[in-house]
């Protein structure tokens, strides 16, 4: 099942976001306000919801706490463009499995997307690279890479988790001998090999710039 439903109630946003998840093999149900999206639960099931907050007759997360109530626990991304911690906060305590900050590129959703619905347990692909989970192979522009068990861990890691931070215990659990020291080494062996931004956040882990 790939159908998601998609609650958004600005025009030219929900126009490109049903185009390109059309084009990514989605089946797209577009609701512009709550009630409207409230009735396509009733009559469909979904791979995903993908709800903004600020929409008319009932928010998202308004939304998203009835439909928990309801025992309805499909995977759910709330995009919005409000960005202050009360927000973030409600969305989660509300249920919501994920939280992404208007403006965002559509290959970023798609990642989120991909990784709430479980596509990406086997390929993933982001930017110029593509990573085959089965066969545990990493290719950047068709090309073959040669990397160590541990720099593949953490580059699936940190690209999982773009474009939010992973944070360091997360990323000191994938390493075979877990030292601070070693987690900076093969950072930087993976910034070097790869010419990825890898930036570390104060106080946090790592995130892909």
């Amino acid at each position: 099942m790939n159908r998601i439903l998609i609650l958004e109630d600005d025009q030219t946003l929900g126009k490109s976001l049903v185009k390109y998840l059309k084009k990514a093999n989605y089946q797209i149900d577009w609701a512009r306000d709550g009630e409207e999206a409230l009735d396509f639960t009733y009559n469909n099931r979904y791979a995903l919801y993908l709800f903004d907050i600020n929409v008319p007759l009932i928010n998202g997360i308004d939304l998203l706490g009835d439909l928990r109530n309801a025992e309805d626990f499909t995977p759910t991304i709330i995009i919005s463009a409000l960005v202050d911690i009360e927000s973030v906060t409600k969305g989660f305590m509300a249920g919501a499995d994920d939280y992404l900050k208007k403006p965002f590129d559509p290959e970023e959703l798609l990642i989120h997307i991909k990784a709430k619905t479980g596509e990406l347990k086997q390929q993933l692909h982001f930017r110029k690279f593509e990573i085959d989970i089965q066969k545990n192979e990493i290719f950047k522009n068709n090309k073959l890479l040669q990397l160590g068990e541990v720099q593949k861990r953490l580059l699936i890691s940190l690209i999982q988790h773009y474009p939010n931070p992973v944070t360091k215990e997360t990323l000191l659990e994938l390493l075979e001998k877990p030292t601070d020291l070693a987690l900076r080494v093969n950072i930087n062996k993976l910034k070097k090999q790869l010419g990825l931004k890898i930036k570390s956040i104060r106080n946090i882990g790592y995130q892909i710039d």
